[in-house]
């Protein structure tokens, strides 16, 4: 069974698409609750990947 990687700080970035504290999307939201946890796990690794970018992002900017 897999947590809600909510983290209660629920603010859509209308520029990247997803919550900037759980880095889910709307849709990706709304259908946790009834998600399988096939869908659950999928939904996680999208999100570590998002985790993964941003912080590539932000160590590039920081040796700039």
């Amino acid at each position: 069974m897999f947590d809600s990687p909510c983290k209660s700080v629920c603010r859509i970035d209308d520029r990247l698409g997803w919550c900037i504290g759980c880095k889910r999307t709307r849709a990706e939201i709304k259908a946790w609750s009834t998600a399988s946890e096939v869908e659950k796990e999928r939904i996680l690794d999208l999100v570590a990947k998002r985790r993964a970018g941003e912080e590539e992002m932000l160590s590039g900017a920081r040796s700039l």
